[in-house]
């Protein structure tokens, strides 16, 4: 009997109430025929379940002014669910997999994660994630800068112009009014930010938004390792020594507490030279770390046990970072494919930062 799959893709997503305009961070488990979201990974009643039948994606979804990477799915029942990922490339996963679990449903297929068929594609339709990747490419994409403005410095930024030159020289447009349309496709979809007076006052004045052909209009990748220096007057402030490194690995994990050993979601966002991990309440974006985790020397390692693992609700898939001042930490990731991948990177980026 061929059985459809019972899941297809779950994970830690920060999830609106549909009552209340609280955002929490759920255990999100998707199947072929619906979401289901749990309070943590290990309950066994969900809090809630989604049925996709007759439902629609909406991604990026700005009903939520700076809050990003949220895409919005509404049920035939007329009912607006908002989630937000932690970065876009885990936002684009979710929402790919959710259309296509909405495709297959209303056609009465099984699911399945890959086509086997090749896919034809029109002249015109563009897939913004593939040419995203192309772009932030170290080698053949667009070089990210650092500019200076209006007494202030722009690190890992490029100019509007530059985006539509790359775009030229590449054939991936035909004139540079097709490379605008194309640019301002990725400005809206949340891969191109705003970085810097002009290109912000265009993003918040203009109600059809369009990236600007400017040599002093600045822009800057999503989950870069984009940040200003100087003095301003608007959000952008000055940044720690600590902040600058290049984005390495990002996602949540759950962190037990220092004081109380409960555990809690969090935001990881792991950075190189200088090597640190920072920590945020995935509900509330990225304006403010919780705390900071200096790797240089650190010692990370997987924990296969733990005593008194119930009276701290330990779930398995443990891992301990060890600081060159004593500190530890305890994390735990969801599998153990993403336990070794953290571990990984973590080790990689504590023998090679300062």
């Amino acid at each position: 009997m061929d059985m459809e799959p019972k899941k297809i893709r779950e994970g830690y997503l920060v999830k609106k109430g549909t009552m209340f305009n609280s955002w929490k961070a759920m255990w999100i488990v998707l199947s072929d025929d619906g979401i289901e979201f749990y309070k943590k990974k290990t309950d066994n009643n969900s809090k809630g379940m989604i049925p996709l039948k007759g439902g629609s994606i909406s991604s990026p979804c700005q009903d939520f002014g700076k809050r990003m990477f949220v895409f919005k799915l509404s049920t035939g029942k007329q009912q607006d669910h908002f989630f937000q990922a932690a970065f876009l490339e885990e936002r684009d996963a979710w929402v790919k997999d959710i259309k296509r679990a909405i495709t297959c449903l209303e056609a009465g297929r099984k699911f399945a994660r890959k086509s086997t068929r090749k896919s034809i594609r029109l002249p015109e339709t563009v897939d913004l994630g593939t040419l995203y990747l192309s772009m932030k490419d170290q080698d053949s994409g667009v070089k990210e800068l650092k500019l200076e403005k209006d007494k202030r410095v722009f690190n890992h930024c490029f100019t509007g112009n530059t985006v539509i030159d790359w775009l030229m020289a590449n054939s991936k447009i035909r004139n540079r009014q097709e490379g605008l349309m194309l640019a301002t496709a990725l400005l809206n979809e949340g891969y191109l930010q705003p970085a810097g007076d002009i290109s912000k006052n265009a993003v918040e004045s203009v109600s059809d938004v369009t990236l600007l052909d400017q040599h002093d209009a600045l822009y800057y990748f999503a989950d870069s390792g984009f940040y200003c220096e100087g003095y301003s007057s608007d959000e952008d402030v000055v940044l720690k020594e600590e902040f600058r490194g290049a984005v390495v690995k990002q996602g949540c994990l759950l962190k037990q507490g220092h004081r109380r050993k409960n555990w809690k979601v969090r935001k990881f966002i792991l950075r190189d030279d200088p090597a640190y991990m920072h920590y945020y309440d995935p509900t509330k974006g990225e304006n403010d770390a919780l705390g900071a985790i200096h790797l240089r020397a650190s010692v990370v390692s997987a924990v296969e046990h733990v005593p008194d693992a119930k009276k701290y609700d330990i779930e398995g898939n443990l891992f301990e970072i060890i600081t060159s001042d004593e500190t530890h930490y305890f994390l735990q990731a969801a599998t153990s494919n993403e336990r070794k991948e953290w571990i990984q990177a973590i080790q990689t980026v504590a023998k090679t930062g300062k």
